[in-house]
């Protein structure tokens, strides 16, 4: 990863260079728009407050590894242990009966980590329910669900699935 920083500004509009975002997250250096469902001992589960999307959640490696190969054994156990857990509580809380994952290998993101991303019904009347539609669907969400009390709504749901696990 060398020693190249990245300037982020935190939900305080405090700007902050850091070598690792998912590093300072974890270790509460820098506060950002999300909310912590749950951890393990090698991952944590996330609401990305960013993309205003009830459920959309992010499951991500508390270790530096680009791959799901990079795991141990060990590792992958738990992460499908805790995929399988996360996925059932969306379904079973918050009434989500469809899911996408997604996973991207880059360099800029220096943890492992995966997308669990909820299809509701609003999305589905302007969508076919695609993967290529996803980035467009956050985009639409950001600009339409950015307001206090959408984000208080997906903030409570991110709240009872913590309550939940």
């Amino acid at each position: 990863m060398g020693n190249k920083t990245t300037k982020i500004i935190d939900i305080d509009g405090k700007e902050h260079e850091v070598q690792c975002i998912a590093c300072s997250i974890q270790n509460g250096d820098i506060r950002l728009p999300v909310e912590r469902i749950t951890e393990t001992e090698n991952f944590v589960v996330e609401q990305d407050l960013e993309w205003p999307i009830e459920g959309l959640l992010v499951i991500v490696s508390k270790k530096h590894v680009y791959s799901i190969e990079e795991l141990s054994d060990q590792e992958v156990n738990e992460f499908s242990q805790l995929l399988k857990k996360v996925r059932k509580l969306l379904k079973e809380v918050l009434g989500i009966s469809h899911i996408t994952l997604v996973q991207e290998e880059n360099i800029i993101t220096s943890h492992f980590h995966l997308w669990l991303f909820p299809w509701h019904s609003w999305m589905l009347k302007r969508w076919n329910g695609k993967l290529h539609e996803i980035k467009d669907i956050m985009k639409y969400a950001k600009q339409e669900f950015s307001d206090k009390e959408s984000l208080e709504k997906i903030r409570q749901s991110a709240i009872k699935l913590r309550q939940e696990i």
